[in-house]
């Protein structure tokens, strides 16, 4: 299967794009010969910005092929109109599609040799799709110097089932090998150079759920990779819920929960059960399980090939992938996950988000958690912290020496408000200040040309100079004043509390199943 994928793909490095240039500049209408496939795509003439959306990068992940690795694309005859975004993975299987965003040239040309940027959505691991990131938000920040790829990958149990019969029969983790196969699409075949980008120079960059799945491409293959996919890595609220060996009893018994509620539980053979089955029917069984044991009912799990050992402790290794870290996470990130309404205390949360907790542990987290407010306050906290804000300094540490962190604190700074800050097009951002917008939104630019966010792409911005996060544990505060609403962008330095506390996160994630 190696040599046909090596087939299939290898055509991108000898395809070449072509332009249809007719008089009127509205009509520019780039293409792209890929070698299995030719796709049209369009320029926008507002901005000069082309696109070409739901290209195939893989085959369809149906019949056979559901539960297993992305299989090479088959060769496609006739012209592909790539002006429409493709469907999402929650919605169909047949999802495994990218959209490409670059500043064209006059005629449509593409640039050469631009930093690239992948982009993968979050939504939990279970929604999200490549039409809500608009590429052209990205390139405008970055004053026209990068091309950006929004990926798709499978979701819920099409791409996270596990269990030993997922290993026996099919592939673990397939959602995240969807999200490889597309970084080698990018990279490995040079299929990017023909839309202007430099494969050399790719940074992956994701938001929760995706920002998670930027935390397992950093650890995959035990950070040994090859070949080298990406450069730099940027996480925007960094979220690693428990993530089980594939045959721990907790993947198991979800395992077992989709037999039940598929009835393929006294199937002979289970596996060939589920891919017989309607995808309709699929899909309602990742709605009806919503949470299970303490996660989510179908996040990533430790493989042992992709993914060889659990995430905090191939960070504590230092074994990733990448050579720069970016990491920014909202100063309450927890309390959206939390339902407000239940009164109990940290250490009584803490044993029900984690069950293999046992009363020790929770007393710790009483104690370290007691000083913070309200009992609602420490519950938020606990989970903001264990799950999404601790990570993010064990990415830091792991990139020691070479990673920066900012922290996003503009009212009331909940988990995914930056994203409006990014993409705009997708949602006004609620702080309408042009120098504060421009200040943070460039910081990732910046870092995606130049891994540092000191090189900045407008030297105007007001973001001072912001050291690396070994430096006096420094971060960058991007805020707003309280009484007249100015911006504040600033240096500061960690809480040692908080550092405190992720200490102990860190230490019991045998525990946690982080």
């Amino acid at each position: 299967m190696v040599s046909l994928k090596l087939r299939a793909l290898s055509v991108c490095a000898a395809a070449t794009l072509l332009f249809a240039t007719p008089p009127v500049r509205a009509q520019v209408t780039p293409i792209v010969d890929l070698g299995y496939a030719q796709y049209q795509g369009a320029v926008n003439t507002d901005n000069n910005i082309a696109h070409f959306f739901g290209i195939r990068f893989a085959a369809p992940p149906i019949g056979d092929l559901r539960f297993r690795a992305p299989q090479p694309p088959a060769n496609i005859s006739g012209m592909q109109l790539a002006t429409t975004q493709p469907i999402g993975c929650s919605i169909t299987e047949d999802c495994l599609y990218l959209n490409v965003y670059y500043p064209s040239t006059e005629g449509g040309a593409p640039p050469k040799n631009l930093p690239t940027l992948v982009w993968i959505y979050g939504g939990g691991y279970t929604s999200g799709q490549a039409a809500g990131y608009n590429g052209e938000d990205i390139i405008r920040q970055s004053n026209n110097g990068i091309v950006v790829v929004v990926i798709q990958y499978r979701l819920g149990l099409f791409g996270f089932l596990a269990g030993s019969e997922v290993k026996k029969d099919g592939d673990l983790n397939a959602g995240l090998l969807d999200q490889d196969f597309a970084l080698r699409w990018v990279n490995k075949y040079a299929c990017i150079s023909k839309f202007g980008g430099d494969p050399t120079k790719v940074t992956i960059w994701g938001e929760s759920a995706g920002a998670g799945s930027v935390l397992q491409q950093v650890i995959a293959h035990g950070g040994q990779t090859k070949p080298k996919l990406f450069r730099g890595a940027i996480t925007s609220s960094s979220w690693l819920p428990s993530q089980y060996r594939f045959d721990d009893p907790v993947p198991e018994l979800a395992f077992n929960e989709v037999l039940t509620q598929t009835n393929c539980a006294t199937a002979t053979d289970s596996m060939s059960c589920l891919r017989a089955l309607d995808t309709a029917v699929l899909q309602a069984v990742n709605g009806n399980i919503s949470r299970f044991k303490g996660t989510i009912p179908f996040p990533p799990v430790v493989d042992e090939v992709f993914i060889t050992q659990r995430p905090t402790l191939s960070l504590l290794e230092g074994k990733v992938n990448g050579d720069a870290f970016l990491g920014v996470v909202n100063a309450f990130e927890g309390t959206v996950f939390v339902d407000q309404s239940i009164s109990i205390t940290a250490a009584n949360y803490s044993l029900e988000l984690f069950p293999n907790f046992g009363p020790a542990q929770a007393r710790v987290v009483g104690a370290l958690y007691a000083g913070l407010g309200t009992d609602q306050f420490q519950v938020n906290a606990v989970y903001g912290e264990s799950i999404l804000i601790c990570p993010t300094y064990y990415l830091l540490n792991a990139f020691r020496g070479r990673a920066f962190k900012g922290e996003f604190a503009i009212p009331p700074a909940l988990h995914s408000m930056d994203l409006a800050y990014y993409f705009p097009s997708r949602s006004a951002p609620p702080f309408n200040n042009a120098a504060f917008i421009n200040a943070f939104a460039q910081s990732f630019t910046s870092f995606i040309i130049n891994l540092d966010p000191n090189i900045k792409v407008d030297t105007t911005t007001i973001t001072p100079h912001w050291n690396k996060f070994d430096i006096g544990d420094t971060e960058m505060l991007f805020n707003q004043t309280a009484v007249d609403g100015l911006p504040v962008v600033q240096p500061i330095e960690t809480s040692l509390d908080l550092l405190e506390r992720c200490l102990f996160w860190n230490s019991v994630g045998s525990l946690t199943a982080q």
